[in-house]
């Protein structure tokens, strides 16, 4: 396949996709059926996969879009989170423990902006980090579903949210390349 090109929209289909994970996340707030709250994970869950592939698919990857597409993650994950830990469907320590490399990385985006040594750098999803969301999203079913499995589940996504952050880390610090020192 060729190489995919900066697309100049940001009204793509992929960044479409992206975006419907924001309503998704509303939709899942303002609902407290069961049926239909499986159903916007299910949704959600699907959209994650297919933003990236669209985009590679169709060779409409942007910066916009890969910035968008994360944004909503944590986004959707931080309304299922919200809304399960004030229906006491999950306690203060996994909403945490969920939450833990998102806001480590929401505090990396922050600090690389403010740090001015820092060179910018293209952020590129990981391992780790994949892991990370697909785990979180099936611990959102396992709260629906089978709650005796979510404290495992929450100890497992919270471990990998410390080994993502720590991957993440060393790779921007492996990436990072200091501004020439005024002498």
């Amino acid at each position: 396949m060729p190489r995919a090109t900066e697309t100049p929209s940001v009204f793509t289909l992929p960044n479409i996709v992206s975006t419907s994970r924001v309503a998704l996340a509303i939709g899942f707030v303002a609902y407290e059926g069961v049926p239909i709250r499986l159903a916007l994970i299910g949704i959600a869950s699907l959209t994650d996969v297919l933003d990236g592939w669209l985009a590679r698919r169709t060779r409409m990857v942007s910066r916009f879009g890969a910035l968008l597409d994360p944004v909503a993650d944590r986004f959707f994950v931080f309304a299922v989170v919200l809304a399960f830990l004030l229906g006491r469907e999950l306690s203060a320590w996994q909403a945490i423990a969920i939450m833990f490399r998102d806001v480590m990385s929401i505090v990396g985006f922050f600090v690389a902006r403010r740090v001015r040594w820092l060179r910018p750098i293209a952020f590129k999803a990981r391992l780790m980090g994949k892991l990370v969301t697909g785990l979180q999203f099936l611990t959102f079913f396992a709260v629906l579903l089978a709650p005796g499995i979510v404290s495992p589940l929450v100890w497992l996504v919270g471990v990998l949210g410390l080994i993502a952050t720590i991957d993440y880390t060393l790779m921007l610090w492996r990436e990072r390349e200091r501004a020439p020192q005024i002498t």
